[in-house]
């Protein structure tokens, strides 16, 4: 699976270093991490939301995630800090560009009314945000054995020094951006 990799330094590299005029190899931008995050409200009341969102995340990413928990006490929400409120997994190297590839040609295209990712959900700096309103879009996930249908939030840190590097790098990548 490692075709995203392998096509980035063969086809993507000559192409970024030809389209934006770097004298160095290495001032190509590249991908640095992705990092997947569902939060959970619902853990509050719940504690099992916590492991059925953990098991979803094994299946995705192949790694297990961190359990994230709350830096302040919200009254309002009935939270106290120090409580478990999501869980996030940080990839790189292989198991990043596999997610990425798998992201891009399997996931993204089961989105229902999928018209494409938006272009303007970089933060400045060259790192994407994405969000996915249910985890079902990935094949490991089958339909029957989850109890709820859940978000997550996909961040792509790439090394580009500003977002039209970064649009660039994703693009070659296949990233199905909106026109």
């Amino acid at each position: 699976m490692a075709r995203l990799h392998e096509r980035f330094r063969t086809e993507m590299v000559p192409e970024l270093v030809k389209e934006f005029g770097y004298t160095s190899v290495m001032q190509v931008p590249r991908l640095q991490k992705v990092v997947i995050n569902i939060g959970l409200g619902e853990a509050i009341q719940n504690a099992k939301a916590l492991d059925a969102a953990t098991r979803d995340v094994v299946a995705i990413t192949g790694q297990k995630p961190v359990i994230t928990r709350a830096k302040k006490s919200i009254a309002a929400f009935k939270l106290r800090a120090g409580m478990p409120i999501g869980v996030m997994v940080t990839l790189r190297g292989e198991r990043m560009y596999e997610f990425v590839d798998k992201l891009i040609s399997i996931a993204l295209p089961r989105v229902r009314d999928f018209q494409g990712v938006s272009p303007d959900a970089f933060d400045g700096r060259g790192n994407y945000n994405l969000g996915l309103r249910e985890q079902l879009v990935f094949p490991e996930i089958d339909y029957d054995s989850i109890d709820k249908l859940r978000g997550l939030q996909v961040t792509i840190a790439t090394t580009a020094r500003n977002d039209q590097e970064a649009r660039r790098l994703l693009h070659l990548m296949g990233m199905p951006f909106r026109n």
